[in-house]
């Protein structure tokens, strides 16, 4: 009897021991990674990119056109990163795959860009967007106050980080809700549209593949659009760590949540054209208001409601994804060691959230979030044209590495000469954009050989460098990963 309640004792002390060692956990099943890919896919893009894929396509076929080849190429791109998560089972994403086929600068300058202005950019895009749509409402037909856009902007990010800070099992459960928030607004778009076309409203189909305002420097102009709003689809691989059964997973959330959202993308867009003419929709500001005006009178005030949480859902998967990216360069030597602790009782990358924070305020701030986009985009799809070009150059060095899924060549070489191919055109269609965007990237360079590849600072610095960490540290009750999860 004595040995039985000693082993039970044993036995409990162990699994609180378990359950009390720092490290990421494996909670991440499924649902919540389908949600996690389509929760961030679907943000402000949707609602908001239409007018741009139209102003530089020309016309409606030929947008209806971008917005489906957008969603294939996506989709070849998720299926890439499919591979490279399943053969590289860190967390990190864009940062890893290039710091294991290509090699630590490139890793270094991603990580770099991301912090510097792409996921500052891009977070601050989408919650002025979540801010426009929650105030504007209260103030029609008159302008809202610019300044209180902001204040609510600042307090939807203050939200999603708080979110992710509290804990992962609450930030996953909070994707999941705001997802299907998202699924019910596409579909209450998407069922007017189709009843009217099936009552024959299709007048603005009519010669929809006019192509003489089309030019070919328009041409990439259109796709950032399209891809912009299907943006996201590599964010489950930031969070490979925490996915369970990853091999199985990855894979297939991935295919499961692309598919869904192209469907939904040429759906919604055909929706829109059957209430709206071509002229009307580039006058507006807001494709899905001026929509559920039209064909949802009863409904409209529902609309910004929808389209603010979705808003809000791809702000929250931005920040659940991204700051691992910045834990794990912390974890390989890339970043300052602090952003690669966890919260000891929470279990979340604190540090690396909280970096976030200060830099999306002060761009939101700032105000000068549009140009940023553009810019962003072509850091964004540059390397990760990179990440699968390293890939290919892998798959051909060490043919023998275990890769549990294996994306068909023509697909992975179908995507990177593509990617290549609008970065390279957008070099001519938008030289000032794109030029401050590899100036910014390339900053980079100092940065690694000072503090990376040999680390330069003085003695004096360091000491003080040391100090703050150690203080940050006991302040924000963090500490390295006691399990290793890879």
């Amino acid at each position: 009897m004595d040995r039985t309640q000693i082993k039970k004792e044993e036995g409990d002390k162990e699994e609180k021991t378990e359950k009390e060692v720092v490290h990421l956990r494996r909670e991440i099943g499924l649902l919540p990674a389908v949600s996690f890919i389509i929760g961030t896919v679907v943000g402000s893009g949707i609602f908001i990119a239409p007018k741009g894929v139209l102003m530089n396509s020309g016309s409606v076929g030929l947008s209806l056109v971008v917005w489906a080849l957008c969603g294939v190429l996506s989709m070849f791109g998720a299926l890439c990163y499919a591979e490279l998560g399943t053969s590289f089972t860190k967390s990190g994403g864009h940062y890893t795959y290039l710091l294991e086929t290509l090699g630590p600068l490139p890793a270094f300058l991603r990580l770099w860009a991301e912090f510097l202005f792409i996921r500052p950019a891009v977070a601050s895009y989408v919650s002025l967007a979540f801010g426009r749509y929650v105030v504007e409402p209260f103030f029609e037909p008159c302008a809202a106050p610019t300044a209180l856009i902001k204040l609510v902007s600042i307090l939807g990010v203050t939200f999603v980080v708080a979110v992710n800070c509290w804990s992962v099992t609450m930030a996953s459960r909070t994707q999941v809700t705001l997802t299907f928030v998202k699924i019910f607004a596409l579909v209450l778009i998407i069922v007017p549209g189709v009843i009217a076309l099936g009552k024959g409203k299709t007048e603005n189909f009519q010669n929809g593949f006019e192509v003489d305002s089309l030019t070919l420097d328009r041409v990439p102009l259109a796709f950032y659009n399209g891809l912009y709003a299907y943006g996201g689809w590599f964010y489950l691989n930031f969070v490979t760590e925490e996915v369970i059964n990853p091999n199985r997973t990855i894979p297939l959330a991935i295919i499961c949540s692309m598919v869904t959202v192209t469907v939904f993308y040429v759906l919604v867009n055909v929706a829109y054209y059957t209430m709206m003419t071509p002229a009307e929709l580039l006058l507006s500001d807001a494709v899905a208001v001026t929509f559920a005006n039209r064909a949802l009178q009863g409904m409209a005030s529902v609309i910004p409601i929808l389209v603010a949480l979705s808003c809000l859902g791809a702000l929250n998967g931005g920040f659940f994804g991204s700051p691992r990216m910045l834990f794990v360069g912390a974890r390989e030597g890339h970043w300052p060691q602090i952003f690669s602790m966890i919260h000891i009782r929470r279990q979340t990358p604190l540090p690396a959230v909280l970096l976030l924070y200060p830099l999306v305020v002060l761009m939101l701030i700032n105000g000068e979030i549009y140009q940023l986009i553009n810019f962003a985009s072509f850091a964004r799809w540059f390397f990760i044209a990179l990440a699968t070009l390293g890939m290919l150059i892998h798959r051909y060095r060490f043919p023998l590495h275990p890769r549990p899924f294996k994306v068909p060549l023509v697909i992975a070489v179908t995507f990177t000469v593509v990617c290549f191919f609008i970065v390279g055109l957008s070099l001519y269609s938008d030289p000032w954009n794109t030029g401050r965007s590899c100036a910014l990237t390339l900053t980079g360079v100092p940065v690694y050989y000072v503090t990376v590849y040999r680390f330069r600072l003085p003695h004096r610095w360091r000491r003080i460098f040391n100090y703050c960490s150690k203080q940050l540290q006991i302040l924000l009750e963090v500490a390295q990963q006691e399990v290793q999860t890879y």
